[in-house]
C-alpha cells in the first residue's frame, strides 16, 4: 500500500480537524537539544503503517538502525494517525513519542508554525547535510513551511496514469495521451455504455472517485492556489479555471454527473482486489506508483502500462510532470531526547541503503538523489515511470499553510459543487472560494 493509504478527500478532512488540535500548539514545550547521543536511550517512534508487510519493512529498518547505534534502542508503534499524533505533540507525556511520521505532507505548515516538530535546521547543518542538494528538490520543498524546515522527506508518492494494454489494444489505440484533448478522446473511445449505466468506462473522472481530487489534477495544469502574501488566488489564476472547465466538460461529456455517480457507488474498495481498475470497470486509472504492484499482486487477467498523467494542451512542452506528495519525519518539539531522535532521523531519512531497501519493500519512490541513482532500486518499467515522473522538474506539490490542507479541502468541495452542476457562475464560485480559504487562513493565524 502507498505511504498515503487514505484518499485525499479523507486525508484533508482529517487535516481539518488537526488544524483545530494544533491552534492550542504554540511551542512553548520546544526546548534545546541537550541529551547525549551516545548514551543509552530508548526513543518512541510513531508511524502510520499498519499492513503486515509494510511494517516489517520499517522494522527492519529501525533493526538495522539499532545495530548502528546499540546504544539507542527504539519503541515503535505502529497504526498512529495525524489526529493522535497531532494530540500528543500538544500534550507531551511519558508515553509521547520522540519521532514521528506522517502520510500528510499537506499538514507540513501546520506542523511547523505551531512549533509542533523541531526545527531541523540545527540538526542538518551539524550533521553537514543540505536539503537541497540531498533531497529531491521538489521534495525538500514540500517538507519546509515558511522558512522553517520542520520535517524531513522518508519516501515519496507521484501520481501517473495506468491504463488496461488490452482494452487500449482492442479500440486500436497506440499510445497513451499526452494531451488533454487527446485524452478526452481516449476516454470516450474506451467507454461503453449499457442500458443506462457503463459496461467500461474510460475513466472515471469525478472528484469524489480514486484519486481524481483537484490537488492532483492540480499537478498536472500548475495550479498555484496561493498568491506570494499566502492570499488564497483561485480566481486570478487562470490554471484553476481551466482545470475547473476541463474536468466538468468531461464529467458531462460521459453522461452527466449521476449517471457517473451512480457507476462509482459499484466500485469496490480503493485497497482491495475490486478496485475498478482491476475489475476492469474502468480502462484508465490516475494513481500512484504503488498500484502497479497491487495490480501485479491481484494477477490481472490483462496486461497494463503506466505514463504520466496528460497535461493541458498548451503544456505539452511540459509532459511528464505529475502531483508529488509522501512520507514526512519530524522530531517532536517536546521530547526531551532530541540529538538521539536526530540520529533516527537521519539514518531513515538519509541512509542510502536504507532508504533504496524501504522503497523497495513498500514500493514507493526514494526521496535522496542517491537513492534515486542507486543501482539497486527496483528496475520494474511500471515503478520507473513514477520515478521519472518524481524527478520532473515541474513535478509539484501544493504550498504548505499555516492551516494545513483545508484550503484544499475547501476547492475540492467547490469542485464537487460545480460538477454535479449546484453551482453554475465558476467564477463567483472561484471568488467565494478565496473568501472562504482568507477567512480560514485567518482564523488560524
Amino acid at each position: 500500500m502507498p505511504t498515503n493509504r487514505r484518499t485525499t478527500a479523507v486525508a484533508l478532512a482529517a487535516t481539518a480537524a488537526i488544524s483545530l488540535l494544533a491552534s492550542a500548539c504554540t511551542g512553548s514545550n520546544e526546548g534545546a537539544a541537550t541529551d547525549d547521543p551516545n548514551a543509552r536511550t530508548t526513543l518512541t517512534f510513531w508511524h502510520g503503517w499498519s499492513a503486515p508487510g509494510e511494517v516489517a519493512a520499517i522494522e527492519s529498518n529501525i533493526k538495522s538502525f539499532e545495530d548502528k547505534h546499540p546504544n539507542i534502542s527504539v519503541k515503535v508503534v505502529k497504526g498512529i494517525t495525524d489526529a493522535k499524533i497531532q494530540q500528543s505533540l500538544r500534550a507531551g507525556g511519558s508515553n509521547a513519542p520522540d519521532v514521528v511520521s506522517s502520510f500528510t505532507t499537506d499538514n507540513v505548515g501546520r506542523f511547523c508554525s505551531s512549533k509542533a516538530l523541531t526545527d531541523l535546521k540545527p540538526f542538518l547543518e551539524k550533521s553537514k547535510i543540505d536539503p537541497e542538494k540531498t533531497f529531491l528538490p521538489q521534495m525538500a520543498k514540500y517538507t519546509q513551511h515558511d522558512g522553517t524546515r520542520c520535517t524531513v522527506p522518508l519516501l515519496g508518492d507521484a501520481y501517473g496514469l495506468y491504463y488496461n494494454k488490452d482494452a487500449f489494444e482492442k479500440a486500436g489505440i497506440t499510445a497513451p495521451p499526452k494531451t488533454l484533448s487527446e485524452f478526452d478522446a481516449v476516454v470516450k473511445k474506451l467507454t461503453r455504455t449499457k442500458g443506462d449505466g457503463f459496461e467500461q468506462l474510460g475513466f472515471m473522472p469525478l472528484y469524489g472517485g480514486y484519486e481524481t481530487t483537484v490537488e492532483h489534477y492540480g499537478g498536472n495544469f500548475g495550479v498555484t492556489y496561493l498568491d506570494g502574501s499566502g492570499k488564497s488566488d483561485t480566481a486570478q489564476d487562470p490554471a484553476v479555471t481551466s482545470m475547473f472547465t476541463w474536468q466538468k466538460k468531461l464529467v458531462d461529456d460521459l453522461g452527466g454527473f449521476q449517471k457517473l455517480n451512480k457507476f462509482r457507488t459499484s466500485f469496490g474498495d480503493e485497497w482491495g482486489p475490486k478496485h475498478p481498475f482491476h475489475t476492469g470497470q474502468v480502462a484508465m486509472q490516475m494513481d500512484g506508483e504503488w498500484r502497479g504492484k497491487m495490480a501485479s499482486d491481484a494477477k490481472l487477467p490483462f496486461e497494463i502500462g503506466a505514463a504520466p498523467f496528460p497535461v493541458p494542451d498548451d503544456q505539452v512542452a511540459d509532459y511528464g510532470k505529475g502531483y508529488l506528495s509522501g512520507t514526512i519525519l519530524g522530531i517532536a518539539s517536546n521530547s526531551p531526547k532530541k540529538n538521539a531522535a536526530w540520529e533516527l532521523v537521519k539514518y531513515l531519512s538519509t541512509d542510502t541503503d536504507a532508504v533504496v531497501s524501504f522503497a523497495n519493500a513498500i514500493h514507493n519512490v526514494p526521496s535522496t538523489v542517491e537513492a534515486l541513482n542507486s543501482p539497486k532500486l527496483n528496475s520494474d518499467p511500471l515503478y520507473r515511470t513514477f520515478v521519472d515522473i518524481a524527478q520532473h522538474p515541474k513535478s509539484s506539490h501544493a504550498p504548505s499553510s499555516v492551516n494545513g490542507g483545508a484550503f484544499l479541502l475547501t476547492l475540492q468541495d467547490n469542485g464537487l459543487a460545480y460538477e454535479k452542476g449546484a453551482e453554475k457562475d465558476l467564477g463567483a464560485l472561484l471568488k467565494k472560494n478565496d473568501e472562504q480559504v482568507d477567512k480560514d487562513n485567518e482564523q488560524a493565524g
